[in-house]
This record gives structure tokens, sequence and C-alpha cells, in this order.
């Protein structure tokens, strides 16, 4: 009973920030998500998720979470796999920064 009473509140506020239009995912894990691209990734990707000559993530599929992390985590075409540089907790921080958009 007391885990319910810690876990209910939690999912209250979660399923108001979302409805809401609030930001689903911690300021933090999307600036740790940002610091991440800027040292790893640009070079192919470019600043602020934008080269016209490769995958431009600022388009990448908001609802394809899983292939995002299995394409970082295992690599996808020309992009190399990156899961012994980064940790599970690194690549979600990825799709944070990804999923709420660079803003310019």
């Amino acid at each position: 009973m007391g885990l319910l009473r810690e876990v209910v509140p939690f999912l209250i506020l979660t399923s108001t920030a979302l409805t809401s239009g609030a930001q689903p995912y911690p300021e933090e894990s999307i600036k740790k998500g940002a610091t991440l691209f800027a040292e790893n990734c640009t070079p192919c990707h470019g600043e602020k998720m934008s080269n016209p000559d490769l995958f431009n993530l600022r388009e990448f599929p908001k609802d394809q979470k899983s292939r995002f992390i299995n394409s970082v985590t295992n690599g996808k075409n020309a992009m190399p796999p990156w899961r012994a540089k980064f940790t599970p907790l690194d690549i979600e921080n990825l799709w944070t920064y990804v999923f709420t958009g660079e803003k310019d």
C-alpha cells in the first residue's frame, strides 16, 4: 500500500504533464543529451541535428524511439555502433535531446 501511495501521485503528475503539453523529459537529461551530441555526433549529423547531406535528426519520427536506440547502439549503414562508448543512460539522454528538438 505504501508503494501505491508513492506511485499514484507520480502517475497523475506525469499524465497531467503529458496532456498539458509539458515536456515529458527532465531538462537535465536534455542537456546531457545535447552535450553528448555536440561531442560525438556533430561531425556527421551537424550542429543542432541538421546536416542536409545526411539523415536529418530534426525529422526523426518521434514514435520510433526503439529504432533510434537500436541504430545508435548497433550502428546503421555508415554509422558505427556506439554501444562501446555510450551507456544505455547516455543513449536515453541522446534520445531526449533528439525527441525534444534543438531550439534555434
